[in-house]
């Protein structure tokens, strides 16, 4: 009875579904409390339930979850409750992927960790991009496999049992006290993991962390799916769509757009790409420099996704090291690349560079040529051999419109890459899928960046090379539009609050096409002591913008997002894009992001509301 009513209820709710749920890849900005993330929807999901109340309006009203999609969303919390109800677990102990092999990795890096034993057990076959020798040689994870009748032959063993299942509906699991994970593949639709027993709880949050850095939760239209599914709603059919046709124009804007020649690569989000990037360099070292250091030369204080997946990954393997380089501020980013790579270059180790131009918060742009000039650099190691050149990896998200690898192009004589995360401009915030492009340098890289994407199985749905197609054809309009009132708002805040410091692009690299619409806000401040200053700073950070979300809810949003269709976006990068960056490295300032669809007017209007009560 109780089954029956959970289905009935998840039925009623996917009638009545905001379409908000399935169209964006967040739901509700302007209700989101960050340190109840995880909890705060379904808590109020689970009073819906209880009161059964499914009506559009009702569900509408629940606030964020998660973050992104990439950590979860609304309908992967309602699939991962409904299985769980389904069979009397805690919510938490389900969790759904977009990918089919990156649960099975987040189990394998914890036991890694831990040094604790793995064996991987299914009945017909492990997912086909399932590689043992690369995933024990690069990654760093020891396991068994084996193949079973049933789990009746299973005996316990010393350390993790995970039984993997293909299958092409969501599951019903029949719970064996032998098995600590189940992992079921559904048809195209991705993953669900079950974890089983409160001994494996400790997993949880680092299967999820896992799920936030490396991949995506299952998608909002495949669990969409995945819930008719579990409902049995023989009405329903899954959309189709036609995917070599989108893959195809995908590739060609992508192309066209870079103006780069080699064939671009696409993932389900920015750090899905990140992650290839990282782990296909790590093997082309391994390959082809055996023995020698790897460094990845990282931003402190850079998107925190970035910062810590570099960091995550160094963790795991002894030969991969995380060396700090400072961009901002009083630092300037060739000088600390220059000094970085001639003391990598002595130790003769592998240097791989990731930097955002412009940077993030503060919307610097190096002098270029010499960037060029620092990259090209002979440099030596301490026996007098000629040192590895670097492999300068790009985050373009910022300005993904200004061409950098191409024939003739600033970087196109260095070995170099260039990525964008696909929730900002690529997609204007309806997808999450991230890409790659290299220069001629670094063909044999890219291949093996394929592999490692191919491998996570973490490239990019179907509806998401859907939702590029139909979007990056405009995206160069739409960044030079949202650049027009970008420029427009931060004159006038010059104007009115002239004691402000503002990080943005000059008018002569606006010129030479970095036309950015995000800008970073540091607010003129009080106090007798610098503790009092910044107390008062970060009070104000605050001030200001639960006016401008309580003034305009319609187009102002507390998040991090950048490049959406419509609407402004305020954050404060120390407790957003910065949350797990060290506390000296963060950046306490208010950081905009506008969009080309905006009441610019109305914006100005509130700011100087704001500034009249100073």
């Amino acid at each position: 009875m109780k089954a029956n009513h959970t289905l009935e209820y998840i039925h009623e709710v996917l009638k009545n579904c905001p379409k908000d749920w399935i169209q964006l890849t967040t739901h509700r900005l302007d209700i989101y409390t960050e340190e109840q993330a995880k909890i705060q929807f379904l808590d109020q999901f689970e009073n819906l339930f209880n009161t059964k109340n499914a009506t559009t309006a009702a569900l509408s009203k629940l606030p964020t979850a998660y973050d992104y999609i990439r950590l979860g969303h609304p309908l992967s919390c309602v699939l991962e409750w409904g299985i769980a109800k389904l069979h009397n677990l805690k919510p938490e102990q389900v969790i759904s992927f977009s990918s089919k092999i990156v649960p099975i990795l987040a189990i394998l890096r914890k036991n890694a960790l831990e040094n604790r034993n793995t064996k991987i057990v299914y009945t017909d076959e492990l997912p086909e991009s399932f590689t043992t020798q690369i995933i024990k040689e690069v990654y760093g994870y020891q396991f068994e496999t084996q193949k079973i009748d049933s789990l009746a032959s299973l005996s316990k063993y010393n350390g993790t049992t995970v039984f993997v299942n293909q299958q092409e509906d969501i599951p019903t699991i029949d719970f064996n006290s032998t098995i600590d994970f189940y992992i079921s593949n559904i048809s195209d639709l991705g993953s669900i993991l079950v974890v089983n027993g409160k001994e494996n709880d400790t997993y949880i949050s680092e299967i999820q962390h896992v799920r936030r850095r490396e991949t995506i939760a299952m998608t909002p239209s495949n669990c969409f799916t995945a819930l008719h599914l579990l409902v049995k709603n023989t009405d329903f059919s899954a959309p189709k769509y036609a995917v070599e046709n989108h893959k195809s124009a995908v590739l060609k804007s992508i192309t066209t757009i870079t103006g780069t020649s080699s064939t671009p690569l696409v993932g389900s989000s920015g750090l899905s790409i990140q992650y290839a990037i990282m782990m296909g360099l790590i093997h082309d070292a391994m390959e082809n420099h055996k023995g020698k250091a790897i460094k990845f030369i990282v931003p402190p204080n850079c998107y925190g996704g970035t910062n810590d997946q570099a960091r995550r990954v160094a963790a795991c393997l002894d030969i991969v090291e995380i060396v700090d380089l400072p961009v901002d501020g009083d630092n300037d980013m060739v000088n600390s690349i220059d000094r970085i790579l001639d003391a990598v270059a002595k130790e003769a180790a592998i240097p791989y560079i990731i930097a955002e131009i412009p940077t993030n918060p503060r919307v610097e742009v190096p002098n270029l040529l010499e960037l060029k000039a620092v990259l090209s650099k002979k440099r030596h190691t301490s026996n007098g051999d000629t040192a590895i050149d670097p492999v300068f990896i790009l985050d373009q998200t910022f300005c993904p419109n200004v061409l950098f690898l191409g024939e003739g192009q600033i970087l196109s004589s260095v070995r170099a890459i260039s990525y964008a995360s696909g929730s900002k401009f690529p997609s204007g915030g309806k997808c999450t899928a991230g890409y790659v492009v290299g220069n001629a340098k670094v063909d044999a890289l890219m291949d093996k960046i394929n592999l490692h994407l191919t491998l996570c199985d973490n490239e990019a749905t179907p509806l998401q090379y859907k939702l590029l197609a139909e979007q990056l054809p405009s995206m160069n309009q739409r960044i030079e539009e949202a650049y027009k009132n970008t420029r427009e708002f931060v004159t006038f805040i010059h104007e009115t609050l002239p004691t402000a410091k503002i990080n943005f692009v000059s008018e002569a690299l606006a010129n030479q096409g970095f036309t950015p619409s995000v800008f970073s806000l540091d607010l003129p401040t009080k106090g007798a002591t610098p503790e009092a200053r910044e107390t008062y700073k970060r009070a104000l950070n605050h001030r200001l913008i639960d006016l401008m979300i309580t003034k305009i809810p319609n187009e102002s949003k507390y998040c991090v997002s950048y490049g959406q269709l419509k609407g402004c976006y305020w954050t404060i990068p120390a407790t957003s894009t910065q949350g797990t960056t060290k506390e000296g490295d963060k950046d306490y300032i208010a950081r905009v992001a506008l969009s080309p669809n905006m009441d610019l007017e109305l914006h100005k209007k509130v700011f100087l509301e704001f500034v009249r009560t100073l």
